[in-house]
């Protein structure tokens, strides 16, 4: 197990940039071969900081509607259904849960419908209050700058440095800050699988 190096940090945010930007490209900008660089995306994506590659569509090229921000107030209890509801449903392309518990989405829909579509998205789900706000912009930037990356002990969830392991259970790999959280894990997910 090795840390994230800057080399690693350069890659990730080159491919925040353009996940179709060739190896070859990239391995330009950070001073490795095409294959290097390959490989370097093969082990991220083997240790769970790559997820998958994804496209940014631009939505209004494609559908009728208008683009809204929809911000809704909700009891703790209503939340988590209220978010389920939102993010099933078409035309809404990102959800967001503040840190006061209301729920925030991004979506494209019917001017004329608005009120009705929101009524019945959240018909059987206690709402507070809402407020629907026209978009006139939207540029949505993912970017890794200024975020430190670490990855965490899947037992303790202290940071894993170069001394770490690395563990593949049951097809899903977990990271671990020394052996005896790797221990610990494996006996106590033993235990799960033999109680289940």
């Amino acid at each position: 197990m090795r840390e994230l190096d800057e080399t690693d940090m350069e890659i990730l945010s080159l491919l925040a940039e353009n996940a179709r930007r060739p190896f070859s490209e990239i391995g330009e900008q950070v001073g490795l071969s095409g294959p290097a660089v390959s490989d370097r995306v093969e082990r991220l994506q083997e240790a769970g900081i790559i997820n998958n590659f994804t496209i940014d569509v631009n939505r209004s090229q494609l559908r009728a509607g208008v683009p809204v921000l929809i911000q809704v107030e909700l009891p703790v209890d209503s939340l988590e259904p209220a978010r389920e509801r939102v993010g099933d449903a078409d035309g809404v392309e990102h959800v967001f849960v503040t840190a006061e518990g209301d729920l925030w989405f991004y979506a494209r829909i019917e001017a004329q419908n608005v009120r009705t579509w929101l009524e019945t998205l959240l018909d059987d789900v206690t709402v507070s209050d809402y407020a629907v706000t026209l978009v006139d912009r939207v540029e949505w930037t993912p970017s890794i700058d200024g975020v430190e990356f670490a990855l965490s002990c899947a037992e303790c969830g202290n940071t894993v440095d170069s001394e770490g392991e690395t563990s593949r259970i049951d097809g899903e790999v977990y990271h671990f800050c020394c052996p005896s959280c790797l221990s610990r894990f494996e006996d106590r997910y033993q235990r799960l699988e033999e109680g289940a």
